[in-house]
């Protein structure tokens, strides 16, 4: 059988930009907005610096406007509620995105509840999430939406495929769960206590791996020829080198599966680019203005 197809995260990630700057042109050409992102970081956590220089950058490249807010690793939970609040009012702002984790002292839910719903582009607010299992409007987690856009560009029409997201996490689990059942497709939840995992797991069409360990998802739990969405991403020793691998074993699974994601450049990539639809969607929201189309 023939290995797997590799799916491009990056390569879609970067057309998605490409259409997302598109939308920013025409909300600034037609209705004079310039969707703004607010980024919040707390304390000095090297990986979540790197990704919060990412998102402004790539904020600017799309033509939003970046704004960025350091804060010490001291700030009490009272200063950056305080935060929130004046972002929540302040005009120029259409997206407020706080970066955890955040240091102890600090409530995190209590932060993500006090964000406007509006210009939650995280979509972690609980009236996003309710919204979302309702099937209401609702901005939706960044990561579960790029992992939805590229099973797509994989598969074609999701209807009554046979998915099965392994994870139950508030940011990835469940949320992607929903918008799969969105895509009319037919969705099992596993998860540690499930029985018979590998079983479960080789009945799917489609599998979202978003689990936390380490190329736990081998090849012979695979289904011949399913699509496997791996958003695992964990820094293990190999050869005496610290190496980034996903929940999937990616050798053994890629020459079972019919198409998969590599790590790094599969689900990561979407992430931000999603982040940044997102923004134009609460902006357009917020202006009371058609989003355009992305």
């Amino acid at each position: 059988m023939a290995a797997a197809r590799i799916i491009d995260g990056k390569a879609f990630a970067a057309g998605l930009r490409e259409r997302v700057a598109g939308a920013v042109a025409t909300l600034k050409k037609q209705h004079d907005l310039t969707p703004g992102l607010a980024v919040v970081l707390v304390g000095e956590d090297p990986a979540s610096q790197v990704y919060v220089r990412n998102k402004a950058k790539q904020t600017v490249e799309v033509g939003m406007n970046s704004f960025e807010h350091r804060l010490d690793a001291t700030t009490s939970e009272a200063e950056l509620l305080a935060l929130v609040e004046q972002l929540n009012t302040d005009s120029a702002v259409h997206g407020i995105l706080v970066q955890l984790p955040l240091p102890d002292q600090i409530d995190t839910e209590k932060v993500i509840n006090t964000i406007d719903p509006a210009k939650d582009v995280d979509g972690f607010h609980v009236i996003n999430a309710g919204r979302l299992a309702t099937g209401q409007h609702a901005l939706v987690a960044c990561t579960p939406v790029g992992c939805v856009m590229l099973a797509k560009d994989a598969l074609g029409d999701l209807s009554g495929v046979n998915a099965v997201v392994v994870g139950r996490s508030n940011i990835v689990g469940k949320p992607v769960a929903q918008l799969l059942l969105q895509e009319h497709c037919t969705v099992t939840i596993a998860h540690s206590r499930t029985k018979d995992l590998p079983g479960v797991v080789r009945r799917a069409d489609l599998v979202i791996a978003a689990v936390g360990r380490p190329e736990m998802i081998k090849g012979d739990w695979i289904k011949p020829g399913a699509c496997v969405i791996d958003v695992g991403i964990n820094r293990i020793e190999r050869d005496g080198k610290s190496t980034l691998v996903g929940d999937c074993d990616y050798d053994t699974c890629a020459k079972v599966a019919g198409s998969i994601t590599p790590v790094p450049g599969g689900v990561g990539p979407m992430t931000i680019a999603c982040l940044l639809h997102n923004t134009v969607r609460a902006a357009s929201g917020i202006a009371g203005v058609a989003t355009p189309k992305m």
